[in-house]
Formats: C-alpha cells, sequence, structure tokens
C-alpha cells in the first residue's frame, strides 16, 4: 500500500466505505430516514469521481440485508458488498486483503453505528495508516449520545471528520466541469 497521510482527499487514492447500513437495524437509528438518503448522496457522489465504493453487512442473517435504497445505489456504483462476522471491517481477512489489494489509503468511512461498528472499523484503519476521513451527516447510532461520542473518539485518534459535502468539493477539485455540475445536483439535495 501506498502511504498518503495528506489531510486533503485525493479522489485517485479515495475509496468509499459503507458501514452496515441494514434493513432491521436501520430504524432503531433516530432520523434513519435522512441517514439514508445521505448515504444514497454520498455514493452517487462517489461514482461521478470514479471512486470505488466498498459495502459491509453486519451478520445479515439477523440484522437483515442492506437497506433496498442503498443497495441499489451500490449497484449503480458497481459496489463491492461483503458480509462479515467481526465488528470491523479489519477483523475479517477477505476484506483486509482487498483493501491491501485496492491500494486506496483514503477511506472515507459513513454507516452505522458511529460508536460500533464505524468506530472500530475507523480505529483499525488508522492503526494501518489509513487516512480515515468520517462524514458525521452520514452515521448514526440509536443513541445521538453514542454517536457523538464515537465521532469524538475517532477525531481524538486521528481521523477527519467531515460532511459530505465537503467530501465531494475535495474530490470535485475544480469548478467549471462536467462533473462539478452532476455533484452540484447532489449538494443542492443536502
Amino acid at each position: 500500500m501506498t502511504l498518503h497521510h495528506s489531510l486533503k482527499l485525493d479522489r485517485e487514492q479515495t475509496l468509499l466505505l459503507v458501514i452496515d447500513m441494514q434493513t432491521k437495524l436501520l430504524p432503531l437509528i433516530p432520523n434513519h430516514e435522512r441517514l439514508v438518503t445521505s448515504v444514497c448522496r454520498l455514493i452517487r457522489g462517489a461514482s461521478i469521481f470514479d471512486v470505488p465504493v466498498v459495502a459491509t453487512e453486519q451478520y445479515p442473517q439477523g440484522i437483515g440485508h442492506t437497506d433496498p435504497a442503498v443497495a441499489a445505489e451500490l449497484h449503480s456504483a458497481g459496489a463491492k458488498t461483503c458480509q462479515k462476522m467481526a465488528f470491523s471491517v479489519c477483523g475479517d481477512a477477505a476484506l483486509r486483503e482487498f483493501l491491501n489489494r485496492i491500494d486506496r489509503p483514503q477511506i472515507v468511512v459513513c454507516g452505522i453505528e458511529a460508536h460500533v461498528c464505524v468506530l472500530q472499523t475507523g480505529l483499525d484503519l488508522i492503526a494501518q495508516d489509513y487516512g480515515v476521513f468520517v462524514c458525521a451527516d452520514a452515521v448514526g447510532s440509536r443513541s445521538p449520545r453514542d454517536a457523538d461520542l464515537g465521532l469524538g473518539r475517532l477525531r481524538q485518534a486521528g481521523a477527519v471528520i467531515a460532511t459530505i459535502e465537503s467530501v465531494l468539493f475535495e474530490l470535485c477539485e475544480e469548478c467549471g466541469t462536467e462533473r462539478f455540475k452532476r455533484m452540484l445536483e447532489i449538494i443542492k439535495q443536502i
């Protein structure tokens, strides 16, 4: 893996990781409809900039599969979806191997829950020298306090806490392009 410790995203170095947006857990998340919409916008934005997308499902036999709206966006983006049992994405050997093989040292993270799978994944990725960027407006937990504390812990560990809009503008880099115009359509909906 080529290390890239920049605090600014580079679309050639970036991967979007969508964590556990599953049908049985989502209804327990406050404002889950908005969260689904936000994650879908982030996936669409990643596609505009040819950023690869990977999604996970935590124990789908118990928690269900990915929300249909998110699944449709993932399909449109040509995303890879992986099932896992470990809370951290890095706890799954196949996912670790995939991340090493794709060689994208900057990882934008979204999904649920901010204080469990998102947190543990972020901490493990940071420990492995990835640049971790967490979209605060595209993560959630059953408890808002847990979400806030999970994001705070990620920030303390070295993750960049950002928003969908700031991530998309960093990936875009300049105005006046066709990609910029397509991105603006997403930004207008945020």
